[in-house]
């Protein structure tokens, strides 16, 4: 039956994991492989083990996700970005602070310095601030053709009206022809930040799309005919085209896919999931089966932004974690080995003592085919106890009370984690565990979101919710949905701060399951 099977692969810092599941969603074959400085080489040889490892027929493969890290690790590490031109409609009320305040200087060079502030903006209870100036617009354009690769649009509180945004858009387009990222369809209130965002966003549009290529490629050389996806950072998916227009959206997306992973192979909905990886230990809330939603602005590569972001604890704790004896005692990374903990680590004949040897050492874990290496006692006992320690006080922070919460265990480092751990209530290693931000990642559900600013008769504010509804439904469509199977789970209403009071933040969310 063509279209049977579904392959999900997820690239993290140290692995690349991959998994195959069929048409009821259980596992077929996990593979995890070392992630390469070329990702998309490491991405390749995931799919050729997991086919190999499934014995499925390529030919049967209906849908091909992908999680990655590549556009964090672009914006983290200053290389890959497209050159951006940022146009803030805002002038003359906001040019005290300019576009990019506050950036480090290496990331505003990696961008170029291409912002222009021109007339445009709404106050926040709707009425224009400021006109636009389309000959205005065009000049800049002018000045900016040949020197950048996407333009960022921003307006004043252009989530209460989007009507200046898309016309500036549309001159953009007609003058220079290169993607426009607009800033109200990704970030919140908050000018600052949401530029931010937006500028991050059309920064990683040209990143993505060479990881897109060469992700279809894969595929298309091994012959498999599978409609691509991409995991965003809230847990659900969105279809390639999608995904290169808001590629700040797959920012986040490798706890998220642990965290559905584990939902999914725990049978559970509501628990805490820790993800111990080789490098950290990542965790998060599952609630109703879901991740749960950061409520705080997020700083990405030192830039503050506000668009929507999991709720994640991560700490310096994983398979790979470097151990030291030091006169002060032992003590426990936050630096790692990584991906080289295969040659490097006591256990596989290497010289540097990792927390995976300790847990070796103390009898916390075994691995077909390695003895445990000789760790003297105190030590091991000091690492042993230091590691319980850190997960202890993590999980701690991120529980809602004091009362003790099931813990649902995976990654591929999850073998450092005791048996049993104060504060929790059951932990659960289910099967596959180690490659469950894959099976995340393969899970098939998409969503859109929307967030707007109404202003409503207080009495009567089922037509904005309406609206919102409708437009978070149109969103899950684009995102790669089938329209028959989306279902609104989600509308907030929030009050807006400094308005009189008829002014509302609507926050819906729509979710459906992956159009065939």
């Amino acid at each position: 039956m063509a279209g049977r099977y579904r392959i999900g692969i997820d690239v993290g810092g140290t692995n690349t994991d991959a998994v195959i599941l069929d048409e009821r969603l259980d596992v077929v074959a996990s593979v995890k492989r070392p992630t390469t400085a070329d990702t998309g080489d490491g991405v390749a040889a995931a799919i050729d083990a997991v086919l190999a490892a499934s014995g499925v027929d390529a030919a049967l493969i209906g849908h091909a996700m992908l999680g990655t890290t590549h556009c964090t690790n672009a914006i983290v590490e200053r290389r890959g970005l497209g050159r951006v031109g940022i146009l803030r409609l805002g002038a003359p009320a906001t040019t005290a602070v300019p576009p990019l305040e506050g950036w480090p200087d290496d990331l505003r060079a990696a961008i170029g310095e291409h912002a222009h502030l021109l007339a445009g903006g709404f106050e926040v209870d709707g009425r224009v601030l400021s006109p636009i100036d389309e000959d205005a617009v065009r000049e800049a354009c002018a000045r900016m053709r040949g020197e950048v690769d996407a333009v960022a649009v921003v307006g004043v509180f252009a989530p209460i009206d989007e009507s200046q945004e898309e016309r500036v858009a549309a001159i953009v387009t007609e003058e220079l022809g290169v993607p426009v990222s607009r800033s109200a369809r990704i970030g919140s209130l908050g000018l600052l930040e949401r530029e931010n965002a937006t500028v991050l966003n059309a920064a990683l549009m040209q990143t993505l799309r060479q990881m897109a290529t060469g992700f279809v490629a894969a595929l298309r050389e091994r012959g498999i005919p599978a409609t691509p996806y991409f995991g965003q950072n809230d847990g659900t998916l969105m279809q390639l085209e999608y995904a290169l227009e808001f590629p700040v959206l797959t920012i986040g997306c490798g706890p998220t896919n642990s965290i559905r992973g584990a939902a999914h192979l725990s049978g559970a909905t509501d628990a805490l999931v820790v993800d111990i990886g080789g490098t950290t230990t990542d965790i998060g809330v599952l609630v109703d089966g879901f991740p749960r939603q950061s409520a705080h602005a997020v700083e990405i590569g030192g830039i503050r932004t506000n668009f929507r972001m999991p709720d994640v604890l991560s700490v310096g704790l994983g398979g790979g974690t470097i151990i030291r004896e030091t006169e002060a005692g032992t003590t426990v990374g936050p630096d790692s080995v990584g991906y080289r903990l295969p040659q490097e680590g006591l256990a596989f004949g290497g010289r540097t003592l990792t927390a995976t040897d300790i847990a070796l050492a103390v009898g916390g874990a075994g691995i077909d085919g390695l003895e445990p290496p000789a760790v003297p006692e105190t030590v091991g006992a000091a690492a042993w106890s230091a590691m319980r320690e850190i997960l202890e006080d993590s999980i701690d922070r991120m529980k809602p009370n004091a009362a003790p919460v099931p813990v649902i265990l995976v990654g591929g480092g999850g073998i450092i984690a005791p048996t049993e751990l104060d504060g929790v209530a059951e932990l659960i290693r289910p099967d596959h565990f180690g490659a469950a931000n894959a099976v995340g990642a393969a899970l098939g559900e998409v969503a859109g979101q929307v967030e707007k600013i109404y202003r409503v008769d207080p009495s009567d504010q089922r037509a904005s919710r309406a609206d919102a509804a409708a437009e978070a439904t149109e969103r899950a469509r684009l995102a790669g949905a089938d329209p028959a199977t989306i279902e609104v789970v989600a509308v907030e209403e929030l009050p807006v701060a400094y308005s009189d009071g008829t002014a509302v933040l609507i926050r819906a969310r729509a979710v459906g399951r992956l159009a065939a």
